[in-house]
């Protein structure tokens, strides 16, 4: 039994980092786009991603897949977790806690995000081209702008964090003063990958997105 949680949990772990956590950069950079380049340079993007040979299948096993299994355990490692952040306020310790925290608000989040947006193209409800459109609308709402702010920042300490616990559990960042780098490593690449993420979301609600909008509505 122990040897089948040692083997779970490594897979977990790796699930987290590939290709959860590389989907994840790669997402923030294909948004990322709507910031850099506009509308059009986020649409040109989101074909280039969609016209990919064999797209479903790399997504069901290179997402959806590893994102159900990783979510799921994630909620099993989170219930079984032993938080003793009142009695040992270390803070690697209040970081184990958070980490648990954001899990379970990222999963709830990407869950809710992906219904919003690729299952809606699944069901010809919303196309490729409309996303950016969608995206506005969502955005242009405080609340759902408030709810991608708390999901965004919960998803990016998540991978990061969870960054950090991964070097350490494979062997890699050996010995406090690793770790200690590695801390500073991914506590600033969380910082970076939240000021893109929220800039991005702040273009989506920009004139051009709005322009975009004005006129779909008229044509429908």
């Amino acid at each position: 039994m122990k040897l089948n949680s040692f083997y779970s949990r490594k897979l977990h772990s790796l699930l987290g980092v590939i290709p959860l956590g590389l989907f994840l950069v790669n997402h923030l950079l294909t948004n990322y786009e709507a910031f850099r380049g506009g509308l059009e340079s986020f649409n040109d993007k989101v074909e280039s991603i969609n016209s990919l040979p064999l797209i479903l299948l790399l997504e069901i096993f290179g997402i959806w897949l590893p994102l159900l299994y990783h979510g799921v355990y994630g909620l099993y490692i989170a219930y079984q977790a032993r938080n003793n952040v009142n009695r040992f306020s270390y803070f690697r310790n209040k970081m184990f806690l958070i980490q648990r925290i954001t899990g379970v608000i990222t999963l709830v989040f990407v869950a809710w995000h992906i219904f919003d947006t690729r299952v809606q193209v699944a069901l010809g409800n919303v196309t490729h081209d409309q996303l950016g459109q969608r995206m506005h609308e969502t955005l242009s709402n405080p609340i759902f702008f408030s709810i991608y702010i708390i999901g965004i920042i919960a998803a990016v300490f998540h991978f990061c964090n969870g960054m950090w616990s991964f070097l350490v559990s494979w062997g890699i960042t050996i010995g406090p003063k690793a770790q200690r780098i590695s801390t500073y490593i991914w506590m600033t690449a969380f910082v970076v990958l939240t000021i893109m993420f929220i800039v991005t979301l702040v273009a989506f609600t920009g004139e051009e997105f709005a322009a975009v909008t004005s006129l779909m509505s008229h044509v429908g």
